[in-house]
């Protein structure tokens, strides 16, 4: 969804605020495509602020369904969003490099909202995602999920720092 702001930034001490709605149904990052499972609208306000500084303020909540880290399940996470940006628009309009890298989400006279929440999520996203505390995970040998049914392979692996000395034995070992 793209707000049109020529309005606000042409005009100090201008203000508006309107009905927004995320537009992606997947989110996608290069971690992998996830699904959006819910999306709340809500109102974003923009604003001239004076001296050249546009405000963009809202917030929402986004529900994404992830997947745990140890067995692969569906996770659903909610995402907690609160927009509170300032912009310098003298930099952001004479083409300031990094001015422009932080508001990517401003295209022309434009404000998508969908790369501004994008955002939002991408830095707000755990470093970790487990169904529940005690995920007991997949089994390395046959795969199967542990937290459903236990498997019949061998839970103890030799350490491999014992590897030399395991391979001493088997040469000596009577067959």
């Amino acid at each position: 969804m793209i707000i049109d702001i020529s309005e606000i930034i042409s005009s100090e001490n201008k203000e508006m605020s309107r009905e927004a709605a995320i537009e992606f149904t997947v989110f996608d990052a290069g971690l992998g495509a996830f699904e959006v499972l819910h999306a709340s609208p809500f109102t974003l306000s923009v604003a001239n602020v004076g001296s050249k500084w546009l405000s963009i303020v809202g917030e929402t909540e986004v529900t994404i369904a992830l997947t745990c880290d140890r067995c692969l399940n569906q996770v659903p996470t909610d995402f907690s969003i609160e927009i509170s940006k300032e912009i310098n628009l003298e930099k952001f309009l004479a083409g300031d490099s990094e001015e422009l890298e932080e508001a990517s989400y401003i295209i022309g006279t434009g404000l998508d909202v969908d790369k501004l929440i994008f955002g939002e999520i991408l830095v707000s996203w755990p470093m970790k995602v487990l169904c529940r505390e005690d995920c007991k995970g997949i089994c390395k040998r046959c795969g199967t999920n542990l937290n459903l049914a236990s498997c019949q392979c061998q839970k103890t692996e030799p350490d491999p720092r014992m590897a030399a000395i395991q391979d001493i034995f088997n040469q000596f070992k009577e067959v």
